[in-house]
């Protein structure tokens, strides 16, 4: 097989869950990629017919093995060049771990700008949703190998064994939990009645706060991985992808809620992915590793 790159290919490798109904997982990574303008390679990890906090349902985890030449056809694919972004989620098992690793070194080596964005997608404030073993392996075989990370409070606090009761303690987890740039969701608010995305790297630390909206959250964190990787694809710099991610994200919970929906209706804004509207205060913190404003 041949293949010719275009100077100007962007595709980006999506590998986590697929739902029939709604907007979680894949279904809300590719579509805000796609409307973004990025061909997107989709993986299904486990296809379900709907969110499992919709009730129980039944799963469809491809075997290990089937799993495992998929993604091997992948790293062989002539078309690997035009990769210069992964993504991955929600994993159906462990064993999955081991495959996404092999095809994200892969592609790297192909590719030297390739970004992985590894979301940690293992749980809430109500505890681990996946085996143990799960978890682990997403901590231990892909978290090492992330250039971004997207975790919730809960799961930094998780994969790091740290408590976490301020941004402060946020801030020092993130800065050994691997990956050069973290993203934690759901961080400590500054002001009444809202939440929060908080970003640190090595020498910054910005948080972006909105209101907190009674609506949908199922697949707020797929969209703002999503999406905070395409502005970093589009070479923003990271102030602006937090606070265009964080306005969009807000701006479609928002809208969903207003019309009573009980999933996100990106197909009815997708205008809110590319040109958001939504207002977002934007702090930057004082630095933990610094002890100056960053």
């Amino acid at each position: 097989m041949t293949s010719s790159v275009a100077p100007s290919s962007n595709a980006v490798i999506v590998i986590s869950s697929h739902v029939v109904r709604g907007s979680v997982g894949n279904r809300a990574a590719v579509f805000a990629l796609e409307t973004l303008g990025h061909p997107v390679w989709a993986v299904p990890t486990v296809i379900l017919p709907w969110h499992p906090g919709h009730g129980p349902a039944k799963r469809i985890v491809p075997e290990p093995q089937q799993f495992d030449d998929l993604i091997a056809d992948l790293e062989r694919a002539p078309w690997l060049g035009e990769v210069r972004g992964i993504m991955s989620g929600y994993l159906g098992n462990a064993a999955q771990a081991a495959s996404v690793a092999r095809l994200v070194e892969t592609a790297k080596t192909r590719n030297k700008g390739v970004l992985y964005l590894c979301d940690p997608v293992i749980g809430d404030e109500k505890g681990l949703y996946v085996p143990e073993a799960t978890a682990n392996a997403i901590r231990d075989e892909l978290m090492p190998l992330a250039d971004v990370s997207t975790p919730n409070r809960f799961e930094l606090a998780w994969l790091t064994g740290a408590e976490l009761p301020d941004n402060k303690a946020v801030m020092q987890a993130a800065l050994h939990a691997g990956p050069g740039t973290m993203l934690v969701t759901s961080a400590h608010p500054m002001i009444a009645g809202g939440t929060g995305n908080l970003l640190v790297t090595h020498s910054l630390a910005l948080l972006a706060e909105h209101r907190l909206v009674v609506g949908p959250t199922n697949g707020l964190g797929d969209l703002t991985s999503a999406l905070f990787l395409a502005r970093m694809l589009a070479g923003l710099d990271l102030e602006q992808a937090l606070q265009r991610t964080t306005a969009s994200v807000f701006e479609i919970m928002a809208r969903s809620a207003k019309r009573g929906a009980d999933e996100l209706m990106l197909e009815a804004d997708a205008s809110s992915l590319s040109t958001p509207m939504a207002m977002t205060q934007m702090r930057r913190l004082v630095h933990p590793s610094k002890g100056i404003r960053a």
